[in-house]
């Protein structure tokens, strides 16, 4: 507890100074445009409040507080469908229903049933209620996209609170581990596009994903995970420097398909476009992909997990 209590202490001091630095640097350079920083940094005060509470009282307050995360980002992705239609609406209604589902199976420890509801029972029942009686327009796009949904924002998500209950020795730390790096990815990528970066790699959906941009990133992630998996994880350094790549790929890809997501479901919509900018979405978009890479992989590579 000491020496959990001692790393947080650090992570705190740290997120504070970084905090402050953003403020100055903001506030000298206006003509920048530093929101998506702003943004990463609210998620990593919120990360570290749900690290807190995994180690320091129970994994049960960080299970339900990344539940309700999982909802209110699955209620703005639902926000951005473009639906009057009732059995959408009630589609919608179903999906919110798996959520507390997915995080019981986590609650009781049941990977089997965790890895397949959604992706296999909520996949096959879901469009049901779309189905009776409801007519045939729209059938595949509401459904689908609601699927898309959930396997992001719920589904993905959901291994983040896994950890802890997976290995209750290395749990928290390895979220601790995953977000920070996928934190920083996020950020240098910004920052590198935003001074440096030439060449978008989608310009119509997200100006601020550049390959320059992916590039630093790819390289400061890798290097950070070398030096920072032997306080956090259990790992050798072969394998710290490849969930380094991982993560960094992963989270590239995560930002890049979430954005074009948003794009492709708000076309014709850009004042919500930008609003959703500073969404739950923006913030954990890499998350979703990163989240499930790492846990996957550890647990096939390590008997702790």
């Amino acid at each position: 507890m000491s020496s959990s209590l001692f790393t947080l202490t650090l992570i705190f001091a740290a997120l504070l100074v970084i905090h402050i630095v953003y403020k100055i640097i903001a506030k000298l350079q206006p003509d920048k445009d530093y929101s998506g920083i702003g943004n990463k940094i609210k998620t990593w005060w919120g990360m570290l409040v749900i690290f807190c509470l995994a180690t320091l009282f129970n994994p049960i307050v960080s299970l339900i507080s990344l539940m309700v995360l999982a909802f209110f980002a699955l209620k703005e992705y639902f926000s951005m469908i473009r639906s009057t239609r009732k059995a959408d609406r009630r589609l919608f209604l179903w999906a919110y229903l798996a959520i507390p589902v997915q995080f019981y199976w986590i609650y009781i420890g049941w990977y089997g049933m965790f890895i397949v509801f959604i992706p296999l029972y909520v996949f096959l029942v879901l469009p049901l209620p779309r189905l009776i009686n409801k007519g045939t327009v729209g059938f595949l796009r509401s459904v689908s996209s609601t699927q898309w949904g959930l396997m992001l924002m719920v589904f993905g998500l959901s291994h983040l609170a896994y950890f802890p209950f997976a290995t209750p020795e290395y749990g928290s730390k390895l979220v601790l581990f995953l977000v920070v790096l996928t934190q920083l990815n996020d950020v240098v990528h910004y920052l590198v596009s935003l001074y440096l970066g030439k060449r978008k790699v989608v310009p119509t959906a997200n100006p601020f994903l550049t390959w320059e941009g992916f590039a630093c990133a790819f390289v400061i992630t890798t290097a950070a995970s070398y030096f920072i998996h032997p306080y956090l994880t259990p790992f050798d350094w072969q394998f710290g420097i490849f969930i380094g790549v991982l993560i960094s790929l992963a989270g590239f890809f995560g930002s890049l398909t979430v954005s074009v997501l948003k794009r492709d479901l708000l076309i014709g919509d850009d004042n919500k476009f930008d609003a959703l900018k500073k969404s739950y979405l923006s913030r954990v978009d890499s998350l979703t992909y990163t989240s499930p890479v790492m846990f996957h992989v550890v647990r096939y590579f390590f008997d702790f997990m």
